[in-house]
């Protein structure tokens, strides 16, 4: 199977924009199970995996390792319930595996690992994806390769130094192969994000760095952000994503504490009919 690769053609905002809500519907699913999951960061960051996965991104979901497929670095590997939904929709795992999210034995691990289809390193301790991605980015020059990488990290993983070494070495090299996706949700773990990360788009720019900011929802606005960053010649590219947790699930948005999420047996149904009523809205 050839990779796919619809970048000749203009994107299909509306068929994106439904693979989105697929995936938040595949992200309500799996987190049903065990009652809890990282929810809000998988319906925060969906719009920027759809259009990766159904317009950026030459991939192949029948070979997950083909040497020139374009890399997708998943850092913040809690994050992994929105790469379980994107995988699904695209062909690469099977639907029917989702419900399994969190269990034992299950590929589907509420953090990711490098041998569920699809991934491309393990996701557990943070702060490291952005310096793999770079690796990745210098090996496919080395082989001449038209391969490209995109790293997702996160705000509070900006406080990380090793985060910082990696995006010296991605602007020293000039790797214009190299898309760093900053997640900008303003939470962590217990909170808030606790160290001030702001100006965040111009400390990109102080390592050399291509910068946009943009708002990580606006699915048009992604689509447009990557379509910049193709043009980035001779650095790397940055860009900075305002999310909203929990986005297109109104109670989700509005919890105070949204790192991981818990939910009660009874809401599911009222949730899921929260998506569907923004789905319909946001779909015209």
């Amino acid at each position: 199977m050839a990779l796919r690769n619809h970048l000749p053609a203009e994107p299909d905002i509306a068929a994106i924009r439904a693979h989105a809500t697929n995936m938040r519907r595949h992200i309500l699913l799996m987190a049903e199970g065990p009652g809890q999951g990282y929810v809000g960061q998988g319906l925060g960051i969906a719009d920027v995996l759809a259009a990766l996965y159904f317009h950026e991104l030459r991939h192949d979901p029948g070979d997950v390792r083909a040497p020139d497929r374009d890399r997708f670095v998943l850092s913040t590997g809690h994050y992994s319930i929105a790469l379980w939904a994107a995988l699904a929709e695209a062909g690469v795992i099977p639907l029917s595996e989702l419900p399994t999210y969190g269990a034992d034995d299950s590929r589907l691990d509420m953090s990711t690992l490098d041998t569920t289809p699809g991934v491309e390193i393990i996701g557990g301790s943070l702060g490291h994806g952005l310096g793999q991605g770079v690796g990745m980015a210098l090996g496919l020059r080395l082989k001449q390769s038209a391969a490209r990488v995109f790293v997702e990290l996160s705000d509070g993983e900006m406080q990380e130094g090793a985060t910082w070494e990696a995006a010296m070495s991605a602007g020293h090299f000039g790797l214009d192969n190299l898309v760093a996706l900053i997640d900008c949700n303003g939470i962590q773990a217990d909170g808030p994000v606790v160290l001030n990360m702001e100006p965040v788009a111009d400390k990109w720019r102080a390592f050399g760095f291509a910068t946009q900011e943009i708002d990580g929802n606006d699915l048009a606005a992604v689509l447009t952000a990557l379509e910049e960053a193709r043009r980035a010649e001779g650095r790397p590219h940055a860009i900075v994503l305002r999310t909203r947790p929990g986005k297109g699930v109104p109670t989700l948005e509005n919890r105070e504490r949204a790192h991981f999420v818990r939910v009660d047996a009874g809401e599911w149904a009222a949730l899921r009919a929260e998506l569907e009523r923004e789905a319909e809205v946001s779909h015209g």
